[in-house]
């Protein structure tokens, strides 16, 4: 595998950045400018939050489970992680390449899971059953002969195998 030590570093620049940098550095700033801004300068909710750390402990306390039910929404009962997990596979050939590989090799175990469950003792194999065999087999082999640096044989793949027709 080829790589760039300029891009890698650019891409653990990022992740570090916007991860864990960006992230403290924003809810921080949110908390100092909306006390200071704020709450300090409002006598009614100066006497609910007298302190920062008081005003710090309360929002953490009330915000920091309200972003985990969100979270825990967006991952498992919105289809907005779904479609960000299709652009994804869209998105990066190697994820692409990987699930299209995984479905050819199920379905050919299947196949061959079927062909093994036939009359075994009288060894007979319909016309039929060995044609959809050879037929999957030449679909595969077509797959893997195209599929050099081909992206768009992946995702027209990716597509037959998933609902995003």
């Amino acid at each position: 595998m080829k790589q760039n030590i300029g891009f890698r570093g650019w891409f653990y620049f990022r992740q570090g950045w916007t991860t864990y940098f960006a992230f403290i550095f924003a809810a921080i700033n949110t908390m100092v400018v909306t006390y200071y801004l704020a709450i300090e300068n409002i006598p009614s909710l100066k006497t609910i939050f007298p302190t920062f750390y008081v005003y710090l402990a309360i929002t953490a306390s009330i915000g920091v489970p309200l972003l985990i039910l969100v979270g825990y929404a967006h991952q498992k009962k919105t289809s907005s992680y779904k479609a960000e997990a299709d652009i994804y596979y869209e998105s990066n050939p190697h994820a692409l390449r990987q699930y299209n590989d995984i479905e050819l090799l199920l379905q050919l175990n299947l196949k061959l899971v079927d062909l093994l469950l036939l009359d075994y003792e009288k060894n007979k194999v319909s016309n039929e059953k060995l044609d959809e065999l050879i037929k999957l087999k030449t679909e595969i082999e077509t797959y893997f002969n195209q599929r050099k640096d081909n992206k768009q044989i992946d995702i027209a793949l990716f597509k037959k195998f998933s609902h995003l027709k």
